[in-house]
C-alpha cells in the first residue's frame, strides 16, 4: 500500500512540475483566440446561452486568473456549456498563451 501511495504522490508531483514548466507566449496566441473574440471582444455584449448574461471583458485581466478560469471550465468546476466546450479543446499551452495575450491587453 505504501508503494502505491508513493507512486501516486510522485505522479502528482510530476503533473504539478509539468504544469509549472508551461509559460504563456502572447505572440503565439493570435491564431488561438478566434473563439474568444466573438464574445469577449465586443463591448457590452450579452450572450443568451444558456441564459442572458453580460459577457466579461478579459483584456487586461490577470493571466493566472484566465488560466485558472479556463482550467475550471475544462474540469467542470465552472459551469457554462459554451466555455466548457471551448476550454476542453485547448491544451495547457494554448490556455497559457491565450492568458498571456489577454493579460497584455488593456480593457476598453
Amino acid at each position: 500500500m505504501k508503494k502505491i501511495y508513493a507512486v501516486l504522490v510522485l505522479a502528482g508531483i510530476a503533473q504539478v512540475a509539468a504544469a509549472a514548466d508551461i509559460v504563456g507566449n502572447a505572440k503565439a496566441a493570435p491564431a488561438k483566440i478566434e473563439m474568444c473574440i466573438g464574445c469577449h471582444g465586443i463591448p457590452g455584449y450579452k450572450a443568451t446561452f444558456p441564459e442572458v448574461f453580460q459577457v466579461p471583458k478579459i483584456g487586461g485581466q490577470s493571466a493566472k486568473y484566465i488560466e485558472n478560469a479556463l482550467q475550471g471550465y475544462k474540469k467542470g468546476e465552472r459551469k457554462h456549456p459554451s466555455m466548457k466546450g471551448i476550454a476542453t479543446s485547448l491544451s495547457d499551452q494554448d490556455m497559457a498563451d491565450i492568458a498571456a495575450y489577454y493579460a497584455e491587453q488593456k480593457q476598453k
